[in-house]
């Protein structure tokens, strides 16, 4: 998985690109953005939620820090960092 502990800074917001329905979760930096690949597919909310989840795990903070807060059906995402 991809050290991203440079974006976790309180108070930050970047943007993904998410690929729902992937064969892997997986959490990449290309080519300046960062692109995240679940399992879970996109509904009620399981994806949004696979992706903090994975967000969290790279960044190294809690996922209760971590907020979509644009894109909430958008496969482009603007995530922030509490």
């Amino acid at each position: 998985m991809t050290d991203l502990h440079h974006l976790a800074i309180p108070g930050s917001q970047f943007a993904i690109r998410v690929t729902p329905k992937a064969q892997r979760n997986s959490v990449a930096l290309r080519d300046g953005q960062v692109r995240v690949n679940v399992t879970c597919v996109p509904q009620d909310g399981k994806a949004n939620a696979a992706v903090l989840k994975l967000l969290a795990k790279a960044l190294g903070v809690p996922k209760s820090r971590l907020s979509v807060l644009r894109g909430q059906t958008s496969r482009d995402k603007v995530i922030g960092v509490g």
